[in-house]
Order: structure tokens, then sequence, then C-alpha cells
């Protein structure tokens, strides 16, 4: 019987299109399955993002209102102090969070801001959370300041498919990103790396984008994958949206493809309703953004979260112990005292 979960790097496209060809029920139970082979199926990832720097980006992605090419409204601010990162990282561990991910808008890190960086990394690690940052892009000598300084994850997206990615992107190439990703993994830190769903793509796209990330030498250990959120002032304010079953078809076909990887769901979850988010789970994905913000773009509420874990009986993965308190306690403890707060409320 052929190992349905191999590890493998040499996927071609008639293959992965026949997974996305698949009946929707046949494909979500192989997915499933493949799942349970590498992961528990009732836990999930639990990460917190925080931008810490907003604004006037140089890129002209055409669905980020981070970018100075577009008027979204969005307030421009300069880079945070150190401890303001760490105040919110505190808050993030406080909440259950394992990972805590720092995004800045750059198209790559200015000499002088990398002491700044780098002091954000140890502090974050030093609070017994795993690091993640998303800069733009690394050249060799900055990838390896950031992998010595104790960062675990580096995120930089391939978005779409080789052939789409100029319809979208003009003020980077394809290549700039795959060689961000080559530094990235010759530094010994982890790659988080995925794209977005609903810009105007073909299926053959997504074909394409997932066959990029499984073929490279080795996953990335997170897989992204954004449904894209609609912003006022960007070119993309008018894309038609996306079929929800292809974002589940999509989901599933990924985590077939990359067993091994987690599979989060990231921008547009506050689009999603919780029996949509529930389907992607059992499609695979086991990994999310928590909290109410999610870089310039809303989340689902914090509260909404929790509830959701506890009607579907999942835990949040406990990759990290702490001597007082384990990560699902701490999750838990937070959702009783959103019972007990005001602001609590069934829609």
């Amino acid at each position: 019987m052929q190992d349905t979960a191999a590890i493998r790097h040499d996927w071609t496209e008639d293959e992965v299109r026949a997974l996305f060809e698949l009946p929707f029920n046949d494909l979500l139970f192989r997915a499933q399955t493949v799942h349970r082979q590498h992961f528990d199926p009732n836990e999930v990832q639990v990460s917190t993002l925080l931008s810490i720097k907003t604004g006037a980006c140089p890129e002209d992605c055409k669905y980020c209102p981070q970018s100075g090419h577009y008027n979204t409204g969005l307030e421009k601010e300069r880079l945070m102090q150190v401890e303001k990162v760490l105040e919110k990282a505190r808050a993030a561990k406080a909440s259950g969070s394992t990972r805590f991910c720092m995004g800045a808008a750059w198209k790559h890190p200015a000499e002088k801001d990398m002491p700044y960086v780098i002091e954000m990394v140890k502090g974050v690690k030093a609070l017994g959370l795993e690091t993640c940052m998303t800069l733009g892009m690394l050249d060799q000598d900055k990838a390896g300041r950031l992998a010595e300084a104790g960062l675990d994850y580096y995120n930089h997206n391939l978005d779409t498919s080789p052939e789409f990615y100029d319809k979208i992107i003009t003020t980077r190439s394809y290549q700039d990103r795959l060689d961000t990703l080559h530094h990235v993994r010759e530094s010994g830190m982890k790659i988080c790396s995925g794209g977005i769903l609903g810009m105007g793509e073909t299926a053959t796209d997504r074909i394409g984008l997932l066959r990029q990330l499984a073929n490279l030498p080795q996953h990335p250990e997170s897989v992204p994958i954004n449904m894209l959120v609609k912003v006022k002032g960007t070119p993309l304010e008018n894309a038609e949206d996306l079929d929800r079953f292809d974002f589940i078809r999509t989901i599933a076909v990924a985590r077939i493809m990359m067993p091994a990887s987690h599979v989060r769901l990231s921008a547009g979850r506050e689009q999603m309703s919780d029996e949509m988010q529930a389907m992607t789970f059992f499609a695979g994905a086991n990994s999310i953004f928590y909290g109410e913000c999610l870089l310039t773009t809303p989340n689902p509420e914090t509260h909404r979260d929790l509830q959701l874990f506890r009607r579907l009986g999942i835990n949040p993965e406990q990759r990290i112990s702490d001597a007082d308190d384990t990560q699902e306690q701490a999750i838990m403890r937070d959702l009783q005292a959103e019972q007990d707060s005001a602001r609590f409320y069934e829609a």
C-alpha cells in the first residue's frame, strides 16, 4: 500500500490537479488521513502577530493596505520601541499563544533598524515564546544575524504562482522571494511561507503555488493560506469573491502535499463562518493567528476563537511547557474571564 503521507519534493502539475479534482468528500478524507499520521487532529498551534512598523512600504503588492503606492487611509507608524513590543508579547503569552510573530512593512530591513529588531527577538525569546518575524527580503548576512539572535521562524510568502506573480507585484521578483527563503534556510531558521487566494488567480495558479512550496528542498515548517481581505483603496478592492469550497480544497491539498508542515489559517478568517473554519480544520489546517488584529486587517475576536475551540473539542498545541501553567490552562482561563466580563455576549 502506498504511503499517503510520504514527504515528497517532486510533485507534477498533473498530480496536483488530480488532487484538486477529487470529489470533495474523498479529498477531505484523504487529507484528514494524512493529517492524523503526523499530528494530533484535535490540536491547533496558536500564534499572535504584531505589526512593529506599519505603512509606507515601497512595495506595490496589490492586496496590501501598507503599500505606499495606494491611499487606504492607513495611519503610518514608525518602528515600535522594544519594550512596547515585549509588553504585547507578554500579553500574547498570557492569552495562550506559543509563538509571537512580528511584522514590519519594509522592502528589506535597514541596517540602522537591525539592532532594535535583534533586541526584540532576544526579549521575546527570553519570555519563553517561539519567535517569528517578517521584515521583507533578507541577504545572507542579515539572515545569519537574526538566527544568531534566536529567531526561530522567518515568514516570507510566495503569494501566488510564478506565472501570476507579476500581475500582483512588480517591485520585487519571484526569484527575490526564493532567494530570501534560501538565505533563511541556510542560516538555520525555520520557514513560514504560503500564499493568498482570491486575487483573481486561476485554479492552475493555485496548483503552481503549492508546487513551488512543496517542491522546495525542504518543506516550510508553516504554510499560511490567506484568503484575500479586500481593502478599499487597493487595486484588488473589487476582486471577485473566492468560492469557499475552493479555499477548503486548497487547504486539503496543501495538507496532502506537505504532510508534516503546519498549515495555517491566516488573513481572511474574519470572513469565515464557524462552520467553514471547522471544515478547514478537518481538511488539515492546524494553526491560526489568535487575537483581534492581523497586522492591519481585522481578525476574529479572541472570545470567538476560544468558543469555537471549546465547541469543537480543540486544544492549543502545547509547544512550550511552563512550570506554573500550561498553554491549555491559559486559554481556558482567558475564556472564563471573557465569560465573566461585560464584553462577552452571544451574537
